[in-house]
């Protein structure tokens, strides 16, 4: 989950957070001295740019016909689309059943709006999902849901720097209670509003997290935690954390499960976007624009670019989640709902049956992602991925499309 920056509002800014859940006016740009050093993550945040007619009006809305959702108005699109590529670079792969179509699918439980974190409080079952991705730090959040909704919950150890919690006791008692669950260690370390770590800061709080983990459950699963995109600059970022475990306990770094987010976003030091990760000297990176956040083709090639980096780190026989993907610019940037539906239904199909032979997880019929999750159930700030109303808790035309698709297969 990321941090976008803020938005031009009049005569001041509306600060955007996706995960931290506030909304706060601060003076305009002009009134804002740019830091010239790495400062708090309020001071580092920077505007999402205001589109131009051209870029708004390139992207028109689809001509489809409307219909009623529980007395909303959308324009139904394809549940599973007929013309699917089995494999971006291969064909004729055996699929295995490592999972069932439904427990590929899952979504991600926001932090922004407090109430959505209990997810037994809503008929979140419409939605056709097999698992999510729960961010809440209430030990009593953490009990039941995945039994009682019959889908798997994979749980956040939310690490800052090199710090992590829960703490220790309550991290322990909760894998002791909860054997084999898949647990994220951190959330986008590599951006400065968010993890905020340097490769060696994170190395360090994986290690320990990892050994308490296996110490309290050794049925557990360990997923390191989700870059932001994939990026050059940001597969660098790993690749000197991978370097930072060795060089600090002698072994390499032991994951069992890849994780990645697919946002694409800019990459450049104090503008809008994921800016750079802690502990690079870059400048720049990627310099994507608004239109691309909704781009298929870049969301492909950024999933291949990881499963060829896996690969050649010898990580190729490991399990791949993206544990977030989604669209985080309004509508009125360019992005309307059919926009939208018809990006999270293509790259759910990709994940759904993209194969290589060569890339690919061997033990799940070498498809190149075993499992994803799509941001949000409900986020008030960041809107346009809703599934369901964070007000009401009834669902959204996306997530009608979002459970038809699902269903379909």
């Amino acid at each position: 989950m990321v941090i976008l920056g803020v938005l031009l509002l009049g005569s001041g800014l509306l600060v955007l957070a996706r995960g931290v859940g506030f909304l706060l006016q601060v003076p305009s740009p002009a009134a804002v001295p740019v830091p010239t050093s790495r400062g708090t993550p309020e001071q580092e945040q920077r505007l999402i740019p205001t589109p131009t007619a051209a870029e708004a009006d390139g992207h028109p809305a689809l001509a489809h016909t409307e219909v009623s959702v529980d007395g909303q108005m959308y324009t139904p699109g394809p549940t599973r689309k007929d013309s699917v590529t089995s494999s971006p670079t291969s064909t004729g792969v055996p699929q295995a059943d490592l999972f069932s179509p439904r427990q590929r699918i899952g979504f991600v439980v926001g932090t922004t709006n407090r109430s959505m974190l209990d997810v037994e409080r809503y008929n979140v079952q419409r939605l056709g999902a097999g698992w999510y991705l729960s961010c809440a730090q209430d030990e009593n959040l953490r009990q039941k849901p995945a039994v009682s909704l019959g889908m798997d919950c994979a749980q956040l150890v939310v690490v800052t720097g090199n710090t992590y919690r829960p703490e220790l006791g309550v991290l322990q008692n909760l894998a002791r209670r909860q054997p084999g669950t898949l647990w994220l260690v951190g959330n986008e370390p590599d951006v400065i509003w968010q993890g905020n770590s340097t490769p060696q800061q994170y190395a360090e709080a994986y290690y320990h997290v990892y050994r308490l983990l296996k110490d309290a459950d050794p049925t557990c699963q360990v997923a390191i935690g989700a870059i932001s995109q994939v990026t050059p600059l940001r597969l660098r970022y790993l690749e000197a954390v991978l370097a930072a475990h060795r060089e600090t306990y002698g072994q390499a770094m032991s994951v069992d499960v890849w994780n990645i987010h697919l946002a694409i976003l800019r990459e450049e030091r104090g503008t809008w976007g994921v800016d750079i990760p802690p502990g690079m000297p870059d400048d720049t990176g990627l310099l994507y624009e608004i239109h691309d956040n909704a781009n298929i083709e870049i969301l492909k090639e950024q999933v291949l670019t990881f499963r060829r980096w896996m690969a050649r780190q010898g990580f190729r026989d490991k399990p791949l989640i993206v544990s977030e993907f989604s669209v985080l610019m309004p509508p009125d940037y360019g992005f309307p709902f059919e926009r939208v539906r018809d990006f999270m239904i293509s790259a759910s199909d990709f994940f759904m049956t993209a194969a290589d032979g060569s890339l690919g997880y061997p033990a799940d019929g070498y498809r190149l992602v075993q499992r994803w999750a799509w941001y949000s159930l409900a986020d008030k700030q960041y809107y346009t991925g809703n599934l369901l109303n964070p007000e009401t808790g009834r669902i959204t035309p996306l997530g009608r499309a979002f459970a038809e698709y699902a269903a379909g297969w």
